[in-house]
């Protein structure tokens, strides 16, 4: 398995890559279509749906469709959100859980004094209590949700946001994500990028996206990072 040397910061998608949250988000969004009277959604549909933010994945609901329907009402499509963001809070995110290994490595990564970050599309209102749930908030030094700054992924941008301020350089820090929101976000910092191919990627393999990594499980991260490299 191919080593990375020299890693000081890891930043990591959520959603898809961590925790197996479609379950809730699926729930959430099939209460909001059916709210409106329209037709319901199923976790099939929303799993190809997730990845760009909510304000996409209600778009993508209202539309039935990945395409979002350019003619979408607005007004509609900002009752939808209220209503999603009030189902997915009130949910209590039961359905959601860790995947296989996260949490142990993520712990071996800390007690290594390894610096980690997340950098999700997930509105941030909802991250920190996901974290706090599940056990692993004391592990990231940084929080980044989708409407944080004013660019998400694939832009970019927060990830150049961690790199100026903890001062490191682009070949220092690896993004782990299941999308391809999150290598084009890495190559666009000239970041290091590994592929989870068990997460959320519109139905597509992870690989087609030409991560430098590509892994099957979140624990063989361990083998991946050469701590004091």
């Amino acid at each position: 398995m191919s080593q990375l040397s020299g890693i000081d910061f890891i930043a990591f998608d959520l959603d898809g890559t961590l925790l197996d949250s479609v379950p809730d988000l699926a729930d959430a969004a099939d209460k909001t279509m059916r709210a409106l009277g329209r037709a319901g959604v199923t976790v099939e549909q929303v799993t190809t749906w997730i990845g760009n933010g909510a304000d996409i994945l209600i778009g993508r609901a209202l539309s039935q469709s990945v395409d979002v329907d350019p003619d979408l009402d607005p007004a509609l499509h900002r009752e939808a959100r209220a209503l999603f963001d009030r189902f997915y809070e009130e949910g209590g995110h039961e359905k959601s859980a860790l995947y296989p290994g996260v949490k142990e490595t993520l712990a071996a990564f800390h007690a290594a004094g390894l610096p980690m970050a997340i950098v999700t599309n997930k509105p941030a209102q909802f991250v920190p209590h996901l974290l706090e749930e599940h056990g692993i908030a004391e592990y990231f030094v940084d929080v980044i949700g989708g409407d944080t700054f004013p660019l998400k992924k694939p832009d970019p941008y927060a990830l150049n946001w961690l790199l100026d301020k903890h001062q490191i350089t682009a070949e220092k820090m690896l993004m782990v994500g299941d999308s391809r929101n999150d290598i084009l976000a890495a190559k666009a910092a000239s970041c290091y990028v590994v592929g989870l191919t068990y997460g959320y990627n519109y139905g597509q393999p992870i690989s087609e996206s030409n991560p430098d990594i590509v892994l099957d499980h979140f624990s063989h991260l361990a083998e991946v990072v050469k701590l004091g490299g």
